[in-house]
């Protein structure tokens, strides 16, 4: 099921280590209790489907593949889709003159309470900044800041926003990708993530270019990056992954999160080479796990969230192309169980791509390509693993 590998004194680009890298080192205590609604004790989170959230949407608005996740500190969750991923026979509405009753395309943006109302929505083109081609990816920051990426063919920038979508700032500039050492620009950013003890952007970068960048999270200046093993990036084309083959020293593409832990460490998702890797915020590499290491094509490790006890205990594994979310301990790295399967109905998934967890341990999932939805697993507390699969998570069974 799992292999993991240990690789010692990674090379690392030394003129890239800078200062401001996070102070939490891996040996640090966790901080005090854990509280009662997260995950404690033996086994594993359990989970079960709630098939009525989110509550449907106004306007007869549909939203197309939902490709970014996030909550904030309300336990408000935050959405981004691609409304140009609808069919024109999904948008009726939209049409001149309009050819049915329904529906339109919602905003980008959408932001729902906990009890999944629709409390706010906006994004898209507008003044002083380049909206992505292809948006990909959000994330909340501990100031309530707006992260946005873009994986379309000449998305070489992100894009910060207030709360209300105010637009704060822009780094890289569309069409300006020089590759995996430019300074200046990115290469299809997949997601940015905040680390709050130092500020700094960790972003997955990611469908062009093969490594993790760090900026500054107020003024976006370049502080460092890393490509696979915390070697200089390369891009060169590896070609197919092969499982049999020994562990590609780059990243395929997509680099699909760079994930910030409590202790210091920065979770890294190399999605076609079935990978989770690990290293130290200055780009050491410390550690990896292979995830289902014979999925081929898009791979199997697509995004991470940690359950929201202080230690982390565990990672739960976003799977896009089984169909499937893996609950990990996260010291070990050893796989527990999974939940998921392939469908339409509620507690399945078709192209599971993003995941995220609220203060009481509940999971959302977005999901990508025909999938076009939110779900919201319920958290049921502790209990023991009987079953390497679980299944559809359906609520009584």
């Amino acid at each position: 099921m799992t292999k993991k590998d240990v690789y010692v004194g990674a090379a690392f680009l030394a003129g890239l280590i800078v200062l401001g890298c996070a102070s939490a080192m891996v040996d640090e205590e966790p901080a005090a209790a854990e509280p009662a609604t997260t995950a404690s004790g033996d086994g594993a989170p359990m989970f079960e489907v709630d098939p009525f959230w989110p509550k449907p949407l106004p306007n007869h608005w549909r939203i197309g593949s939902t490709i970014g996740l996030s909550i904030d500190s309300r336990d408000h969750v935050w959405v981004i889709h691609r409304p140009d991923s609808l069919a024109a026979n999904e948008l009726g509405l939209d049409a001149d003159p309009p050819t049915s009753m329904c529906c339109s395309a919602a905003p980008p943006v959408l932001r729902f309470d906990p009890e999944g109302n629709l409390v706010d929505s906006w994004g898209g083109p507008g003044e002083g900044y380049e909206w992505p081609e292809s948006n990909h990816g959000i994330t909340v920051d501990h100031m309530d800041n707006i992260w946005i990426g873009g994986n379309g063919q000449n998305d070489a920038h992100v894009l910060k926003f207030s709360l209300d979508g105010t637009f704060l700032m822009q780094v890289g500039s569309l069409g300006g990708n020089a590759g995996s050492n430019d300074a200046e620009n990115f290469g299809r950013v997949a997601e940015v993530t905040i680390d709050p003890e130092t500020n700094e952007a960790y972003l997955a970068d990611g469908y062009l270019n093969k490594r993790v960048a760090v900026l500054d999270g107020d003024t976006g200046e370049l502080l460092r990056y890393w490509g696979a093993y915390g070697n200089e990036p390369d891009d060169a084309d590896l070609g197919p992954y092969d499982p049999d083959a020994e562990p590609a020293q780059q990243f395929r593409n997509p680099v699909h999160c760079a994930i910030p832990s409590n202790d210091g460490l920065i979770y890294v998702c190399d999605r076609a080479n079935d990978r989770l890797q690990l290293f130290q915020c200055d780009g050491t590499f410390v550690d990896e796990l292979f995830v289902a290491p014979e999925t081929l094509a898009s791979g199997s490790v697509w995004d991470i969230a940690f359950s929201r006890d202080d230690a982390q205990r565990f990672i739960y594994l976003a799977d896009g192309h089984n169909d499937r979310v893996w609950i990990i301990e996260r010291e070990s790295l050893e796989i527990l169980t999974a939940f998921g399967d392939g469908g339409r109905q509620p507690g399945q998934f078709f192209g599971v791509h993003n995941i995220a967890v609220d203060s009481q341990g509940n999971v959302y999932t977005t999901e990508t390509y025909e999938g076009k939805r939110l779900q919201k697993f319920v958290f049921q507390g502790m209990g023991p693993v009987t079953e390497e699969q679980q299944g559809v998570l359906w609520p009584g069974l």
